[in-house]
């Protein structure tokens, strides 16, 4: 089984506070792995494949290595790029094979969510279709925690930490005037709610939201209109967390009614953010309260200072795992997270087909919402607090962060 060349590394989709952590997790290994002979770092994804525009990692200083585990978003650069099936347009994956055979790589690891093990995929799928050998493995990325088969996703403890954080903060502010307010805050998922969820860990603090929404049920204006004002009526006060996702009974994103021109991504997703805006207007019409509209946005996937050390943890050992499968033989997987049996929290190593995770989905349970669809159970409190738990060392110079510096050195044909 053994099998001795250089590998890629990439990053692909949206940035979370640990992807760069995944990143040190397979440099880490693959620099000491003797069937390695060339540790590449690809800029943006596949797109720096199709470019050749790679990076020669051994060339890196290893402080600045070890600082990736603390510094949030993609250091080798992103990209939302969508391949074509190779029966219709065989094109770039025709340049992937040049490639990789002008640099000898026999490994390659993507890090990624759902759209990015898609990609994984195809090429893993077309480089066995041309008989050249190359050991193809997804690493899991998402701050949605919406990926198939896997117990949760690395980057999903840390947003999850700041949203609770953040929210319990809020509530603080938000409560502290004799003049009462309605806070609307938008956090991310456009088709499943957990960041959203997360929220009501707040309420752990005594600082929890009254209302929360998730994209899993259907939305309902004037139904979430009366909730508000009751709530406001009754408390005087009143905190809703909405998922950017939330849609109503037709399907249509609420989004999509503050925005009916958003645009979509290469894999046709529409741009989200702004139902936080539109909802504040609303419920200003209708009730004439004092209104603050919040949306997250970037900030919940790249907090790195809020990071979990549970996820970052997590987050280096998906990267080294790929690393030790691949050289042991395996390919076309994804490193996994499997929860231990026990009442002690523990995440163990699991390996799917690419085939089953690519393009499928993990929805936040419907029975861990509350009857009346405006609340979190205890299942979930069960479930989220061992992956936001510990502090991350994080590193700072004159009172501002140390993110890496990384030289990016360009790769040159062995």
């Amino acid at each position: 089984m053994s099998l001795k060349g250089a590998c890629i590394f990439g990053q692909s989709g949206g940035p979370t506070s640990v992807i760069n952590a995944s990143a040190y997790g397979v440099f880490s290994e693959a620099l000491k792995n003797p069937m390695i002979t060339r540790v590449l770092g690809a800029s943006h994804g596949v797109k720096g494949i199709l470019n050749d525009e790679l990076f020669d990692i051994s060339k890196e200083d290893e402080h600045e290595l070890e600082l990736l585990k603390s510094t949030p978003s993609s250091a080798l650069g992103s990209c939302r790029y969508k391949l074509k099936d190779p029966e219709k347009d065989d094109t770039d994956y025709r340049r992937i094979l040049e490639i990789f055979k002008k640099y000898d790589v026999r490994y390659f690891f993507y890090n990624g969510g759902n759209d990015s093990m898609d990609t994984c995929n195809k090429i893993s799928k077309y480089l066995m279709s041309q008989n050249y050998e190359c050991r193809v493995m997804g690493i899991p990325k998402t701050i949605d925690n919406d990926l198939y088969g896997t117990d949760h996703c690395p980057g999903y403890g840390s947003a999850a930490k700041y949203i609770a954080a953040t929210c319990a903060e809020i509530y603080r502010d938000a409560t502290v005037y004799d003049t009462g307010a309605i806070t609307v805050i938008e956090a991310m998922g456009r088709n499943a709610g957990w960041l959203t969820a997360a929220s009501s860990l707040a309420g752990l603090s005594g600082c929890g939201p009254d209302l929360i929404y998730l994209p899993e049920l259907p939305f309902d204006l004037d139904d979430f209109i009366a909730r508000v004002r009751r709530c406001y009526e009754e408390k005087g006060n009143c905190i809703v967390v909405i998922s950017e996702g939330i849609k109503d009974k037709d399907g249509v994103f609420i989004a999509e009614y503050a925005n009916k021109n958003a645009s979509s991504d290469a894999f046709g997703h529409k741009q989200m953010g702004g139902s936080a805006a539109y909802l504040a207007l609303c419920l200003k019409e209708a009730t004439g309260a004092k209104i603050r509209a919040i949306e997250f946005s970037l900030m919940q996937r790249c907090a790195a200072h809020c990071a979990s050390e549970t996820d970052v943890n997590e987050a280096v050992l998906m990267g080294s795992e790929a690393v030790k499968a691949a050289v042991s033989g395996m390919t076309d997987k994804m490193v996994a997270i499997k929860r231990a049996e026990g009442s002690e929290y523990k995440a163990e190593v699991a390996m799917l087909d690419l085939t089953d995770v690519a393009n499928a989905e993990k929805k936040f349970p419907l029975e861990w919402i509350t009857e009346d669809g405006v609340g979190i159970k205890k299942e979930f409190f069960d479930y989220a607090l061992p992956l936001i738990k510990g502090e991350n060392p994080y590193c700072w110079e004159n009172g501002l962060p140390r993110f890496a510096n990384l030289k990016k050195i360009k790769a040159q044909q062995a």
